[in-house]
Order: C-alpha cells, then structure tokens, then sequence
C-alpha cells in the first residue's frame, strides 16, 4: 500500500520534485523552482488532475507536511470564525501572512485523528480528488494532462492506478461525509476541498455548497475557510511548451 500522507504532501506540493528534503528545509530552492516551473513546484490536485488553471500554496502552508497544512488553514478559519472576526477581505498576496500549525492539543492536530494520520490523509486525498471532477467532465486532453503531472512528480505504479481508480469512480459524497469523525474533520474536508477547486463554474459553486450543507457547515464558518485559503494561494501558469506525455 502506497503512503497516503506522502500522496497528499504531492497534492499539496509540500516536497521540492527531484530532492530528498521539504520546502521547510529548501524554502529558497522551493522558491527557484515556482519561478522556473510553477507546474513542478505547485502540484495542487486541480493542477495534477488537469481541471483548470489551479493554483499553489505560498508562504509557511507549503513548508508544512499536507495533514498540517490543511489543519492548520482549518483551524485558522475555524478561531477566526469562534471568535466572531469578519472574514478577511484582502486580495491573495504572493507572500500571505504566515500561518502555524494546527496546536497539539486540539483536533485540528494530525495526531488527533481517530482513525490515524494515514488514514484520514486518504479521506482528504478523495475529497482532493472528488472536487477536481466537480465540472462534471474528464475530456481525453484531461487525462493527456494528468499523465503530464504524474510524471511531473514522479509517482509509482500503485499510486498511479489508485488515482486513475478514484478519477473514474463514481462521486459518492455520502461515504466522504461519513469519513469525518469529528467537527474538525469536517472542516478539514471542506479546506481540503477548496484549496483544490476555485469555484468558477455553477458546477464547481454548487459542489462547495452541496458539501458544505451535507457536512453541516455554517454559512459564517464557510466564508471565513474561503478568506482564508484565498490568503494562501497564488496563481499557477502551466510552462510553455509542455510535451504530451500520455500514460493512461
């Protein structure tokens, strides 16, 4: 079995392509390679699995592992939110406010997870991986694209089937919402969701709400997730002059 935390660390583009180390230990190289191939450096799921333009993570959510990227963007929005704070209204910057971890202590932690780290790595995988098939279409130029970006990041076998699988099953968001064990996993699934997606079609807009409402999410709580994963992503082109590299 493929490591799901590492996957999920590749969605999120938290591993420097081609190195050994993080983006909390090679932060310049990171930033060298955003500029010279955004496509390799800002591997988000919507830009992995061809549905659009995507985007990356900036500033100190990119230096963290996946789990604690997502919780901490997670737990940000939910204190902003507890706390009664507006959503933030400022425009995504190319270097955002840092953001810390999640705390240790609290359920946004990926040590908190009742069924394990790697276990609910996988569930936000799937989540990833169910919103970048929100458009409703998979075309055979998207797929041309997916294997461009599996090769991009150099998966396995293993997990290139397990994607592949998880493209072409059916959406079954009634065994998404029952993966949540906790009120923080709910949230956490929504964030996951919308770093993934930017909602620029109906169909993208209605699948944020659709998942919203069935993990119960208040409307409030929602906005502020959406302030502040816009404060932490930033614009990714595809490179000029990308080969076709099919492998499905």
């Amino acid at each position: 079995m493929f490591d799901p935390k590492k996957l999920l660390d590749d969605l999120l583009g938290s591993k420097i392509p081609g190195t050994e180390g993080t983006v909390r230990d090679k932060a310049g190289q990171a930033a060298q390679l955003a500029r010279d191939n955004p496509l390799a450096a800002g591997a988000l799921a919507a830009v992995l699995l061809g549905t659009g333009p995507g985007r990356k993570l900036t500033g100190t959510a990119v230096k963290l592992g996946g789990l604690a990227a997502v919780g901490g963007l997670a737990y940000k929005a939910y204190q902003n939110y507890r706390n009664g704070q507006q959503p933030a209204q400022t425009p995504t910057a190319a270097e955002p406010v840092l953001l810390p971890p999640p705390p240790s202590g609290t359920d946004f932690h990926p040590s908190a997870a009742p069924q394990g780290e790697a276990e609910f790595a996988l569930v936000l995988v799937r989540a990833m991986i169910a919103a970048a098939k929100a458009d409703g279409h998979i075309d055979e130029d998207e797929r041309r694209k997916i294997g461009e970006r599996l090769n991009a990041i150099g998966v396995d076998t293993e997990v290139e089937a397990f994607l592949k699988a998880e493209m072409e099953a059916p959406l079954d968001l009634d065994t998404l919402v029952a993966a949540a064990r906790t009120e923080a996993q709910k949230v956490e699934i929504y964030t996951a969701t919308r770093l993934t997606i930017d909602p620029d079609t109906r169909a993208e807009r209605g699948y944020l709400d659709l998942l919203a409402g069935r993990l119960g999410l208040p409307d409030a709580l929602v906005d502020h997730i959406e302030a502040t994963v816009s404060a932490v992503k930033a614009p990714v082109d595809a490179p000029a002059g990308t080969t076709p590299n099919p492998r499905w």
